[in-house]
């Protein structure tokens, strides 16, 4: 069954089934517009019928992947060619590919993996960030500034208090040292009267 892998049973499998795809939509034209384009003959029957039996046929046939490595490989487009297996650095009939070295293709792809594991923290990590809730952010903005503001005035109360209890301070040891001087002026003056009164 290999007979299916070729080119010409592609191309043909597409022919057959685009010639019935079209004259499907032909028949629905004819009755859509109430004509007959051969006459005695239903377009959509025969184009129906046509159509199952390359359904049919499809189905019985395993599916076959198309991934075009023939552009990197030459030659596997030829189902029937004899290739061997490539090794790193090798071409496809064991010559050595220019410029392709394998520890730095192996460098290359450990650090492409580093890029991808580290778009991928970075991704969850906007993901959470998309999930909190910033509807009352605004709000607490506003709350923040007047707290900031209202701070702002307790500091320059402390510092107009810091600069009032120093005044104070100064004033009290100045009243301490004229309590002081009055203490030794009323010492002096009661020696002076006890002295008269003897």
């Amino acid at each position: 069954m290999s007979f299916y892998h070729s080119n010409w049973f592609k191309y043909v499998k597409n022919l057959l089934i685009g010639i019935g795809a079209s004259i499907v939509l032909l028949g629905a034209l004819e009755k859509i517009e109430h004509t007959q384009f051969i006459p005695g003959v239903s377009l959509i029957y025969w184009g129906l019928i046509v159509e199952a039996l390359m359904f049919f046929f499809l189905g019985l046939l395993p599916p076959h992947q198309d991934y075009y490595w023939e552009k990197l490989y030459p030659g596997l487009d030829n189902y029937s060619s004899q290739i061997s297996a490539v090794d790193v650095g090798q071409g496809v009939m064991g010559d050595s590919l220019p410029g392709i070295d394998g520890e730095k293709m192996d460098q290359k792809f450990s650090g492409m993996l580093t890029e991808l594991q580290s778009m991928s923290s970075s991704l969850g990590s906007l993901k959470a960030l998309q999930e909190v809730d910033f509807s009352g952010t605004s709000e607490q903005i506003k709350k923040m500034g007047d707290f900031y503001t209202n701070l702002n005035e307790a500091m320059a109360n402390i510092n107009d208090s810091i600069e009032d209890t120093q005044r104070y301070k100064e004033q009290l040891s100045a009243l301490n040292g004229n309590l002081g001087s009055l203490n030794g002026v009323y010492g002096n003056i009661l020696n002076a009267m006890s002295n008269i009164r003897q």
